[in-house]
């Protein structure tokens, strides 16, 4: 139990490397998710077939080998970037393709009649996807979102593969150091408290979104 205790403070300050990426990621690739989405829903027959395509190859690839390749690979070709923007990139790219799928289906579930009623009240494209269309689609696509969320929480523990001291990494060289699972178990606690407060979080926002039912 000391040893748990002890290796607490050194979590902690894993858990600022976690976190950061968490908000990078979340900032970078929702925004991301949107565009793409709306352009999987468009008929451009330039686009289109990139976005599908790059959709297919981040959702049916490992994380891990594309944090892999966004370290390593890249430096190949001249394209060099530190372990922790590495990380940022890769999860940004991952996480966008799994949001924009969720998108596109919560924008093709709006009946069409709203984007016919925007068009008698002689809404710009711009106003009518931010004053109708986002807003259900938020609605829509929370719970779905929620989990990607949790997820990503969860996903975070990849990067300790390129030598990040985040909470996993800092956990592991524990683990070696004193010979027992005990740090690992420290590591476990602090991603429930984590998961747990995303969890409550989401709960309280779709709370207020109820008005959109």
């Amino acid at each position: 139990m000391d040893i748990l205790i002890s290796v607490f403070p050194q979590l902690f300050k894993g858990t600022g490397v976690t976190i950061q990426l968490f908000f990078f990621t979340l900032i970078g690739s929702i925004p991301l998710g949107i565009l793409f989405a709306f352009v999987l829903c468009s008929n451009s027959k330039i686009f289109k077939p990139i976005v599908q395509t790059y959709v297919w190859l981040m959702r049916g690839t490992p994380l891990l080998l594309q944090l892999i390749f966004a370290f390593y690979g890249l430096a190949t070709v001249g394209v060099v970037l530190d372990r922790f923007e590495a990380a940022v990139f890769a999860f940004i790219l991952n996480y966008a393709a799994y949001f924009a799928e969720i998108f596109r289906g919560g924008i093709q579930s709006i009946p069409k009649g709203q984007y016919e009623a925007a068009q008698v009240l002689r809404l710009t494209p711009w106003q009518t996807i931010s004053k109708i269309i986002i807003p259900q689609v938020g609605k829509i696509t929370l719970p779905s979102v929620g989990n990607e969320v949790i997820s990503l929480v969860k996903d975070t523990s990849l990067i300790y593969i390129l030598g990040l001291s985040d909470v996993m990494r800092i956990g592991k060289i524990a683990m070696e150091r004193e010979a027992t699972l005990l740090p690992l178990i420290g590591v476990g606690i602090i991603y429930l408290v984590l998961t747990g407060f995303f969890t409550v979080l989401l709960k309280q926002i779709e709370k207020r979104l109820d008005y959109y039912r």
